[in-house]
């Protein structure tokens, strides 16, 4: 398989594969939301089934040009519909759940269910984006803008290995993965940096397969060559990751808006160690952002 770069490549690639996923919607009530929808019903690479208050839902005309892929669950109170979505990925009745107008909170408490949830025991819960940059030649990954506050090692390790298996479902066989700072110096000061010691080292004891993993190494230096260059920086990411770990979600997170906003950076995004890939958008993430992270959940799900 080769590479997919862009989010183009990743419709197309899905659209080649002739095969729907099934998505389980909670509380599809916004005009983006139902644009993400609309658009993967027209390409072919998602089936639905809306959870929520089906006096809203069943407005949508889009919707009713594909009635043999949305069925529609009545439920007008959000948190028992979330309940109710959660327990139907639990019993294979959908492959992939996705966040409408619900706030995050509600839907991460039945995700989160101890018993009743779709996190297994011992997992971590992160957040892998990926996005499209009109100045990079390939699809760039980053974690975590969303969930964790401060990784510990054994979460930036996680985050890792989640950063690697994605990438793995685009094509990328050796991704580049960078271990990102505000500089190259490690400093008992900034403790992540010396976390990152201890990832290199262990990717260099092969740990974690065929990939390459470097840090600290700031932003630029990681996507760009030139930068490495001139500062006199030589790294096996040689400018050109394909993943950003970043130190903490303060600084992913304003990573994130300010690409998608100054950069005209297209973004995709999903939580990762859930049994089943979860599209967990903010609300106002506009309706192509929307799509892409069914997409990239398409793509990722298991058969």
């Amino acid at each position: 398989m080769e590479p997919i770069r862009s989010f183009d490549q990743l419709t197309s690639h899905l659209k080649s594969l002739n095969k729907r996923k099934r998505i389980a919607v909670v509380c599809a009530n916004d005009p983006n939301t139902e644009y993400a929808i609309a658009r993967s019903l027209e390409e072919g690479i998602a089936e639905f089934l809306m959870i929520g208050d089906s006096a809203v839902l069943e407005k949508y005309p889009t919707l009713k040009k594909y009635p043999q892929y949305v069925r529609t669950v009545h439920i007008e109170d959000s948190d028992e519909a979330a309940r109710e979505a959660v327990r139907i990925v639990r019993e294979g009745g959908a492959d992939i759940l996705m966040k409408g107008i619900i706030n995050t909170d509600n839907l991460l408490h039945a995700i989160l269910d101890k018993e009743k949830g779709l996190l297994p025991k011992g997992k971590i819960l992160t957040h892998l984006a990926v996005m499209q940059i009109p100045t990079y030649d390939k699809l760039l990954f980053f974690s975590d803008a969303a969930v964790i506050p401060r990784p510990t090692l054994q979460q930036r390790i996680e985050m890792i290995w989640y950063a690697i298996h994605t990438c793995r479902h685009f094509g990328i066989e050796q991704p580049r993965i960078s271990l990102i700072h505000c500089t190259e110096k490690v400093s008992a000061k900034f403790p992540h940096s010396l976390d990152y010691v201890n990832i290199v080292e262990l990717a260099e004891a092969g740990e974690f397969g065929d990939v390459i993993i470097d840090g600290p190494l700031d932003v630029k230096t990681s996507c760009e060559k030139t930068s490495g260059d001139i500062k006199g920086i030589a790294s096996p990411i040689n400018g050109e990751a394909d993943v950003l770990i970043f130190p903490n979600i303060e600084s992913g997170n304003a990573f994130y808006k300010a690409v998608s906003l100054f950069a005209y950076a297209d973004m995709a995004g999903l939580l990762q160690g859930p049994v089943c890939p979860v599209v967990l958008p903010s609300r106002s993430d506009s309706g192509l952002s929307k799509y892409y992270s069914i997409a990239m959940a398409c793509l990722t799900c298991k058969e």
